[in-house]
């Protein structure tokens, strides 16, 4: 069991630490680490490298080349460097390099050497250019911080979603502080920094003199200071040799170390464990690495090469030239299983010498021990060691790889383009397809359209072929992607294979094809959507080839024909002009005849339009119809100047009801005779009108002035409508024989309906009689209908 514990350092009487090699580097470095800007990302991520040109001591022979390698050393872009001085490297939390330059402009790259963006730290900074700069990382996303050379400090918590704080000025700072860092708290990002003895701490209202608690007496300056990886811990070295540690608010000592050592440290980090009691820090110099804490005494090691320290959430990766390795606190679980004597029973399963069969085998003998967490255990162990494969390069501990989640690490391995390695680990772990292996195909599909090698064709037939109909796959998304790397006809082959039209014709009209977007919104039946595609290309296409678009598109043209006659009258008008749609037209005007227009005159000149269009469509009864309605309007407005009243827009027959109800029989005559109203018709209108004035002498003139074309039964239906019986019965003594029947049953004289039908040996008649007989007072005639039957049934 020695060999197991045999790199183990005890740190006082409760931790031990150990320093393991990750990997053998095999970079070919052209520079030592010393002479470069190093940026390393934690959670196993990237390195990036930079040759330092602009260091005064060493002048420039050449342009730096920015490198980018794996954890493992292995080469994943190089690209000549051909903007401004760089004063800082950093990694964002989704793995793009941000380089931030002397003038404040902050370039950001991909993984793979690809320029994504870049934006500007504010004018202030170009003037008073860069000093230092941090890259930090909080719960809200990846932030900025910026010295100047005017010594103060602009401050960006969220480069996603860039928002510039001007930091308050320090009083008396007239030279660059001796160090400084940011620190997070109560989600607000702030500046501690270090001027001579004294600590200041900076937020977006004020600046603040802080004094950390218990700090041993003598010191002059702070010559370097570090946050713990959770930003709840301060470690401050001083130029006294003392480190001092405690909680980022300063309100708290956690202990304090003489390392007897007053030279600057290169770097300074925290490494510590997630739950633990223990908290050390790791201090480097050009030679020596130091690891300190609660305890009298230290862990030292000897550094062969320049190294660079990444902290880690649960300890520090330590690099240099040939090596990779990882230094942490030895866990408890790890403590027990090993140190000597253990009855623990991790320890008594290491005896067994078969560590995995033996847990196992004995989990089998257990009745209360659910497998779950043993399998996920196992699943969990097999994703961690396929991906610090030397290939991979991703050295992840497990309580990184707990706190990074599954999810975000498929997203570094898209973002490596190692796509099957990640649809391995997704079927391994069986994830719902959603969120494995079709985004991780949606990814890739992404990635293949890149491929400017291979022709359109190909690539999407090998898309589809790929992804087929898997669920959670936006071809739509894919081809949006293939557009904005220049390749249009590919992303509208991508298109041909998205399912969802609503998706479809966004991006055509984005890619300027309307006219197929057109086709596709008419395909899909969804009438918003073809609405969406026509209101584009109005706007797109000038009035002309519009309309001959909608020509070849008669769904649309319909479509388009509704929206106009609602919001735009005028270009409905020249639709109709640009198909010779005279029928059309003429209704146009017509109805623009009783909407906008006003004066008689213009009212008229349009119908005398649609007149004439009705003409040119070969539709003369629409065409006299206006013309008949035009010489109305001219009458109408003559009535209302010579008799007063509202005759406006009433129709011919309303006209003359209207005559008659002034008393204008005559003009009322000869309206009827000038349109040729028929004589059935008019004497209604009349018998109506003279009615509703009860002018019943008046209407009985009427009715004796000629032979009634109507006959009288309407009189007699219209006195009894007037509840006039006397009148009504007038009438009645009038009415023909078919109908005389009824018109006494109207006028209520029961007994004598009944002598005309049997009169008339109606069997019909009689029936209607009867119905109209009531028990009490019409017996006697019943009987004599019922008798009539009888005797017509004999016969």
């Amino acid at each position: 069991m020695d060999c197991y514990t045999a790199n183990w350092n005890p740190l006082g009487d409760s931790a031990f630490y150990r320093k393991y090699e990750l990997y053998s580097m095999d970079w070919d470095l052209k520079e030592e680490l010393r002479d470069c800007l190093v940026a390393a990302a934690p959670y196993g991520g990237p390195i990036a490298l930079l040759r330092n040109p602009w260091r005064k001591e060493k002048p420039a022979s050449a342009r730096p080349v920015l490198e980018i390698y794996s954890a493992s050393g292995v080469l994943l872009a190089s690209l000549l460097w051909k903007s401004g001085p760089v004063v800082s490297l950093g990694w964002s939390a989704e793995e793009e390099l941000l380089c931030v330059q002397e003038d404040g402009v902050v370039l950001v790259y991909g993984l793979h050497g690809d320029f994504r963006r870049h934006f500007s730290m504010g004018n202030e900074v170009l003037q008073n250019r860069v000093l230092d700069a941090r890259i930090f990382h909080t719960e809200f996303g990846s932030g900025v911080a910026i010295l100047t050379g005017a010594h103060r400090f602009t401050l960006s918590a969220n480069v996603g979603d860039l928002k510039l704080r001007r930091m308050p000025e320090v009083p008396g700072l007239q030279s660059a502080p001796s160090c400084w860092t940011t620190v997070c708290q109560d989600r607000v990002a702030h500046i501690l920094l270090a001027v001579g003895p004294d600590l200041y701490l900076l937020d977006h209202a004020a600046c603040s003199a802080v004094t950390p608690p218990g700090l041993a007496p003598g010191v002059s300056s702070f010559l370097q200071m570090a946050v713990s990886f959770t930003y709840r811990h301060l470690a401050l070295f001083t130029d006294t040799g003392y480190i001092w540690m405690g909680t980022a608010s300063l309100k708290e000592k956690l202990c304090e170390f003489n390392c007897n050592i007053r030279a600057p440290p290169k770097q300074m980090v925290w490494c510590s464990r997630p739950r633990s009691k223990e908290r050390a820090v790791v201090v480097a110099w050009e030679r020596r690495l130091m690891v300190v804490g609660d305890a009298p005494e230290s862990i030292q090691f000897v550094l062969d090469e320049d190294s660079y320290l990444v902290p880690e959430l649960d300890g520090v990766r330590v690099f240099s030239r040939s090596t990779h390795e990882f230094l942490h606190e030895v866990p408890v679980a790890s403590e027990e299983i090993f140190k000597i004597a253990s009855m623990a029973p991790g320890a008594l399963l290491l005896e067994a010498q078969k560590e995995y069969e033996a847990a196992s085998f004995g989990k089998c003998f257990l009745d209360r021990f659910p497998p779950d967490s043993f399998v996920r255990m196992c699943q969990d162990l097999r994703v961690l060691n396929a991906i610090r494969d030397y290939h991979i390069g991703i050295p992840l501990t497990y309580s990184q790889y707990k706190q990074l989640t599954i999810q975000v690490l498929l997203d570094r391995l898209v973002l490596r383009r190692l796509y099957p390695l990640a649809i391995q680990i997704c079927e391994y772990l069986r994830l719902p397809e959603v969120q494995g292996v079709s985004r991780i195909l949606a990814h890739w599909a992404c990635y293949k359209v890149q491929q400017k090698d291979v022709s359109d064709e190909d690539v999407a037939r090998a898309i589809n072929q790929k992804l087929g109909d898997t669920p959670g796959v936006s071809y739509s998304d894919i081809a949006a992607r293939a557009y904005g790397c220049g390749r249009t006809e590919l992303a509208i082959k991508l298109l041909e294979y998205e399912p969802r039209s609503g998706e479809q014709v966004p991006l055509l009209l984005k890619m300027k094809r309307s006219k197929l977007a057109l086709s596709k919104a008419i395909e899909s039946g969804d009438t918003d959507l073809v609405f969406t595609v026509l209101l584009h290309l109005k706007n797109e296409l000038n009035r002309g080839d519009f309309f001959m678009t909608l020509r070849n598109q008669p769904m649309a043209l319909s479509l388009y024909r509704q929206f106009c006659k609602h919001q735009e009258l005028e270009t409905l008008k020249d639709l109709y002009n640009q198909d010779d749609n005279h029928q059309e037209l003429g209704s146009f005007h017509i109805r623009a005849s009783y909407g906008a227009e006003e004066r008689i005159e213009g009212r008229v000149a349009a119908l005398q339009t649609a007149a004439d269009a009705f003409y040119k469509a070969k539709n003369e009864f629409a065409a006299k119809a206006t013309e008949d309605q035009m010489r109305l309007l001219r009458l109408q407005r003559r009535l209302e100047d010579e008799l007063g009243g509202r005759f406006l827009d009433l129709s011919l027959h309303d006209t003359v009801t209207t005559l008659i109800l002034s008393g204008q029989n005559k003009r009322a005559e000869q309206l009827a005779r000038d349109f040729r109203i028929p004589d059935k018709r008019l004497w209604w209108l009349k018998l109506t009108a003279l009615a509703d004035l009860e002018d019943w002498e008046e209407l009985e003139k009427f009715s004796k002035s000629k032979k009634s074309p109507i006959g009288y039964l309407p009189f007699v239906e219209i006195c009894m409508k007037q509840h006039n019986k006397y009148e009504a019965k007038k009438y009645a003594s009038r009415v023909g024989p078919e109908q005389k029947v009824k018109a006494l049953l109207l006028v209520g004289d029961v007994a004598q309906a009944a002598d005309v039908a049997i009169e008339h040996r109606n069997e019909a008649e009689m029936s209607l009689v009867l119905s109209h007989c009531t028990g009490a007072t019409d017996g006697a005639t019943a009987d004599k209908i019922q008798r009539a039957r009888a005797q017509a049934q004999k016969k």
